[in-house]
């Protein structure tokens, strides 16, 4: 065969083999598509749905009643929310709170995770141990902590007494309320944070620290110059998130002091709920979570961008 006939022969099979290439990258697609369809339902009827409905909501005079009716009323409700203090006091006790809650919940699990990392007798049961509070509802969390804190039976108080100290209404005292309450966000945020930490102190080169042992490079030089730099991404992103999960907390606060005492540890997501069912303002109450989704949108740009720019960086 020569040369001329194998060369038509290959300029003819081409675009065959284009046209295969082709039709299973689309049967490919097709087919990822249909696997995708059933985990994306759900989050497209119970999350997005409720998430647009609920921003349409807040641009009308919608209110919780029996025929009640609903009409446009463009940005009125956000006129009107820009200029009340009770929601913008709300907003900073509430990024007081989900911030001191974070950063003493990163505080804490680092130590832990230090310390599950180690060497420690009865490894398995110290880590089952501390796990408890994870595998706890809110609620009930929040049903432990109020007999805690009771000021007339509670242990807390109870053991202030013995030494001679006399007791505190700790979910009742304007001094006291918020410190209360982040003291209980922390000891229920410290298990996912430990685990992750741990996780990540695990898959550091233990030849790393070796080497720096040999050095004569002590345990608090190693953390900080070996651990740390290779905790840095997970927590970033552990203090992120959790900053966010927390800013959107209700059932733990709802059930320890329903935002009382004078609204001390009101947090914006429970002054919303308070606005839509105890005052019926569904619009109202709509526009205010639409404000709060865009502040979490806000919190996750800087993170995302972050995040882009340390790639960006290790890549060039």
């Amino acid at each position: 065969m020569s040369t001329a006939t194998k060369t038509r022969r290959e300029a003819a099979e081409t675009p065959r083999a284009v046209k295969r290439v082709g039709h299973r990258a689309r049967a490919q697609r097709r087919e990822a598509i249909v696997l995708v369809i059933p985990a994306l339902l759900p989050i497209i009827i119970f999350s997005v749905i409720p998430l647009v409905s609920g921003v349409a909501l807040g641009f009308t005079d919608a209110t919780l009643g029996r025929n009640a009716e609903i009409n446009f009323i463009g940005f009125g409700n956000f006129i009107e929310l820009f200029g009340d203090n009770r929601f913008w006091g709300s907003f900073g006790i509430g990024v007081v709170w989900a911030g001191a809650v974070a950063l003493l919940t990163l505080v804490c699990a680092m130590g832990l995770a230090l310390l599950l990392n180690s060497d420690l007798r009865l490894k398995g049961l110290t880590r089952v141990l501390a796990l408890i509070p994870w595998a706890m509802p809110p609620v009930v969390i929040a049903i432990v902590w109020r007999m805690i804190y009771n000021p007339n039976s509670g242990p807390l108080n109870g053991a202030l007494e013995a030494v001679g100290i006399p007791g505190v209404n700790w979910l009742g005292d304007f001094s006291t309320a918020l410190p209360a309450v982040i003291v209980v966000g922390v000891w229920a945020g410290i298990p996912q944070t430990t685990v992750l930490l741990l996780a990540g102190m695990q898959s550091i080169s233990t030849e790393q620290h070796e080497a720096a042992a040999v050095d004569g490079a002590g345990a608090f030089r190693r953390f900080w110059h070996i651990t740390l730099p290779g905790l840095r991404p997970i927590i970033l992103a552990v203090t992120a998130l959790d900053f966010i999960w927390q800013f959107n907390s209700f059932g733990l606060i709802y059930v320890l002091t329903e935002g009382g005492p004078g609204g001390r540890t009101m947090i914006p997501p429970l002054f919303t709920y308070l606005e839509a069912f105890r005052n019926r303002e569904i619009g109202y109450a709509s526009a205010m979570g639409d404000v709060l989704v865009i502040a979490i949108l806000l919190i996750l740009s800087l993170y995302l961008v972050n995040q882009f720019r340390q790639t960006k960086g290790a890549r060039s």
